[in-house]
C-alpha cells in the first residue's frame, strides 16, 4: 500500500502538506468552538441569573424583593461580608455585569468558527478528491499500458478476467481508501491528542469514563476486524471469478442459446454470485455492529459524564458549561478513535487490491525491445533455424527442431491435424512468443533483434478468430494506421479482401458502424475486413491464421487471387485445413504432433508424406488430385 504512495506527483505532495496544514486548523476551530460553547452557556446562565435572581436561591428572591435593591447594593454587602471569597465575588460581580450583548458575542464567535471548520473540511475534501482521483487517473493509465506491454505469456498468467479487476475494482479500493485517509489520518489523532489534553486538565473523574469508553470501542473494533480482516482478502478473488463467467457467458451467448445452455450457464453464475453475496453479507452484518456499539459508547459516556458531573457540580468543583463542554470533547475523543479504527478496517482490503495493482505494475514483460534494435533492409524473407518451442509452465515442446525458409514473394502454407501446432508457430513470427531454442528470423535478422513496433509494422497478421473494434469500417481497416491511410487505400485494402460487396450494401458504407467484437456482421464478414485491415498495413509478410474459414470456396479462390495479383513481392505464410486453399502455394510444412512431417509442393507432397495425402483423400476424390 505505502509503494503506491510513490505514485504521488509533486503537486500531490504540497496538496497533502496544505492538507495537514488545514486540518490542524479546522481541529483548532473545532477546540476553539467548545471552549466558545462553554462561555455562551455561561453567558446565558448569568443573563438569567441577572434577570431572575430567585434562580440563584430563596434567598437571593427575598434580598432582591426588597425596594431599591439591586446588583450594585448586593455586591457592595458581599464585599463587605468576610463569608465571600473572591471567586465568588467575580462571579457576582459577571452575573451583575451579563448583558444580552455577551449572548450575541460568543454566539457569533461560535458561528465564525464553526464557517472556518467547514471552510477547512471543503477545502481538505477537494484537494483529497483530486490527489485520490489523479492517482487513479495515472495509476489506470500506467496499468493499461503495462499490460499493453505484456505477452500472451503475462497475459495468461493473470488472465483476462482478473486484468479487468485490477484495473478497475481494485483501483476504486485503493482510490476510496486515500480519499477517507487523507480526510481521516490526520484530523483523527491531531483531535484525539488535543481533545484529551483539554480533558485531562478538567477533571480526572470524567477523564476515566472518557478512556475506559474509547477502550470498550478499541476492543469491540479490534474484534470486529479480525473477524472481517481474511473476508476482504478473498472478496478481491470472488470478484475475478465472477467477471470472468460473465465475460464468458457475453462471448458466447449465441452458442449458450443454441445448445439452450441458458440455465446451465445461470447456475455458474449463480454458484459464483452466491460466494460473494455470503461473503459480502458476512462482511456487512460484522461492519453493521460498528453503528450500534457506536451509539451504547456514545449515549454511555454522555450519561457517566452527567451521572459523574452531577456530583462534581454539588461539590462546587464545576459547573453545568463545564460538563457540556466536556461533553462534546469526550464526543470527539470517540470519533477520532472511530476514524481510526475504521482505517484500519478498511486498509487490509485496499493493501490487497493495491499488492494486485502492484503485482501487475512490477511485472516485468517476458518479451522486451533490444537495446540498440536492428532496422534491416525489407526483404521478406522468412527463416526457422531448429525452432522448438513450448509455453511457460509446459514440460512438453508443441513444436519441435522446426527449420524452413521462404523467400520474398513466395507462399507458405502450413497444414495438418488439429493440435499440430500451427497457430504456436506462426505466432512465433510475430514474437507472440519467443523461441525456446532455436531462432526466427526475419529479413535476415532474429526477431528478438527487432523493435516490437518495427516488427510489427513488417508483419500483417490475421489471427485464427476474427476481432473487430467498436467504431466503424473504416476505421477498423485503417486501425493503427491513424492519418497514415486515406480513403482510396482504405477502399483498395476492402476490394482485395472481396469486402466492398457487402460494404455497398450497407447504409453507411465506409462508416457503418461496428459492433465491439463485429457481433453485428457475419463470421465470412468479419474475416474479410480483418484481412483487408492487413492489406491496409502494406507489410512485407502476411500471415493467414486459418482466416479463410469461414469464407465460400468461391470467395476463398477470388481473395487469394486477388492477394497474388496486388501483393506480388509480399510473403504470405497461410495457415489453412482445406487441400483448396493451400495446393497452389510455393512450399507446404506439413505439421504432426510438433513436427514437421513433410514439406514441399502440393505434387511431391503427394508422393512423399503419406499424412498429407491422408487429408487430401478426404477433401478431394483421387481424379481430382491426379492420382
Amino acid at each position: 500500500m505505502f509503494k503506491m504512495f510513490k505514485r504521488f506527483r509533486n503537486i500531490d505532495w504540497v496538496s497533502l502538506v496544505l492538507i495537514i496544514g488545514l486540518t490542524i486548523l479546522q481541529v483548532w476551530c473545532s477546540m476553539m468552538m467548545v471552549d466558545y460553547m462553554s462561555s455562551l452557556i455561561k453567558a446565558i446562565m448569568y443573563v438569567d441569573y441577572n434577570l431572575n435572581p430567585v434562580h440563584l436561591g430563596a434567598e437571593f428572591g427575598e434580598l432582591f424583593s426588597q425596594p431599591g435593591f439591586d446588583w450594585s447594593t448586593f455586591l457592595n454587602m458581599a464585599k463587605a461580608n468576610p463569608t465571600f471569597n473572591s471567586s465568588q465575588i467575580s462571579i457576582f460581580e459577571s452575573i451583575a455585569n451579563a448583558t444580552t450583548n455577551d449572548i450575541w458575542y460568543w454566539g457569533g464567535m461560535m458561528l465564525l468558527v464553526v464557517t472556518g471548520s467547514i471552510l477547512c473540511q471543503l477545502v481538505v475534501a477537494l484537494l483529497a478528491s483530486g490527489i485520490a482521483a489523479n492517482f487513479a487517473t495515472s495509476t489506470r493509465k500506467d496499468l493499461n499500458e503495462k499490460i499493453s506491454s505484456f505477452s500472451l505469456t503475462e497475459i495468461n498468467r493473470f488472465s483476462t478476467a482478473s486484468l479487468i479487476t485490477r484495473s478497475t475494482n481494485d483501483i476504486e479500493q485503493v482510490q476510496m481508501t486515500y480519499l477517507l485517509m487523507m480526510r481521516m489520518i490526520f484530523a483523527a489523532p491531531i483531535t484525539a491528542i488535543w481533545a484529551i489534553c483539554k480533558v485531562q486538565s478538567a477533571s480526572w473523574e470524567l477523564s476515566i469514563a472518557t478512556v475506559i469508553a474509547v477502550l470498550v470501542l478499541i476492543i469491540t473494533l479490534t474484534i470486529l476486524a479480525i473477524l472481517v480482516m481474511p473476508k476482504f482478502k478473498v472478496s478481491q478473488k470472488y470478484i475475478d471469478k465472477l467477471n470472468g463467467i460473465t465475460r464468458e457467458n457475453l462471448n458466447g451467448i449465441r452458442v449458450v442459446k443454441a445448445y439452450n445452455a441458458e440455465q446451465y450457464q445461470e447456475n455458474k453464475f449463480k454458484t459464483s454470485n452466491d460466494d460473494l453475496t455470503k461473503l459480502n453479507l458476512f462482511t456487512g452484518r460484522v461492519m453493521g455492529l460498528l453503528s450500534p456499539v457506536m451509539i451504547i459508547v456514545m449515549d454511555g459516556i454522555t450519561l457517566a459524564i452527567y451521572w459523574i458531573g452531577s456530583y462534581l457540580i454539588n461539590g462546587g468543583t464545576l459547573g453545568y458549561n463545564d460538563i457540556s463542554s466536556f461533553t462534546m470533547l469526550a464526543t470527539q475523543i470517540i470519533m477520532a478513535f472511530m476514524m481510526l479504527l475504521m482505517m484500519f478496517v478498511l486498509w487490509p482490503r485496499a493493501s490487497v487490491s493495491a499488492k494486485r495493482i502492484n503485482e501487475v505494475l512490477e511485472t516485468k514483460p517476458s518479451i522486451v525491445d533490444p537495446v540498440n534494435p536492428n532496422v534491416p533492409k525489407k526483404l521478406g524473407t522468412i527463416e526457422f533455424d531448429d525452432v522448438s518451442f513450448h509455453y511457460p509452465d509446459a514440460e512438453e515442446n508443441i513444436l519441435e527442431h522446426i527449420s524452413f525458409k521462404a523467400n520474398q514473394g513466395d507462399t507458405i502454407a502450413i497444414i495438418g491435424p488439429t493440435g499440430c501446432g500451427k497457430t504456436s508457430l506462426v505466432q512465433l513470427l510475430d514474437r507472440l512468443y519467443d523461441v525456446t531454442s532455436g531462432s526466427v528470423k526475419i529479413d535476415g535478422v532474429n526477431v528478438k533483434d527487432f523493435s516490437q513496433k518495427e516488427l510489427h509494422s513488417r508483419i500483417g497478421f490475421v489471427p485464427q478468430k476474427g476481432l473487430l473494434f467498436s467504431g466503424t469500417i473504416k476505421s477498423n481497416i485503417g486501425f493503427g494506421l491513424d492519418s497514415q491511410i486515406n480513403d482510396e487505400d482504405i477502399e483498395n485494402a476492402a476490394k482485395i479482401a472481396c469486402a466492398d460487396e457487402f460494404i455497398e450494401k450497407m447504409e453507411g458504407k465506409y462508416n457503418s458502424p461496428i459492433a465491439q467484437g463485429g457481433s453485428n456482421v457475419s463470421g465470412g464478414q468479419r474475416q474479410r475486413l480483418c484481412i483487408a485491415r492487413a492489406v491496409a498495413l502494406k507489410p512485407e509478410i502476411f500471415v493467414f491464421d486459418d482466416s479463410f474459414s469461414a469464407l465460400d470456396f468461391k470467395t476463398d479462390l477470388k481473395v487469394r487471387q486477388n492477394l497474388k495479383a496486388s501483393q506480388q513481392k509480399a510473403t504470405k505464410v497461410i495457415v489453412a485445413q482445406r487441400i483448396g486453399t493451400v495446393m497452389d502455394a510455393d512450399l507446404i510444412l506439413v505439421l504432426n504432433e510438433g513436427k514437421l512431417v513433410g514439406k514441399g509442393t502440393h505434387k511431391e507432397l503427394l508422393s512423399s508424406c503419406e499424412l498429407y495425402k491422408e487429408i487430401a483423400l478426404s477433401q478431394l476424390s483421387k481424379e481430382e488430385l491426379g492420382l
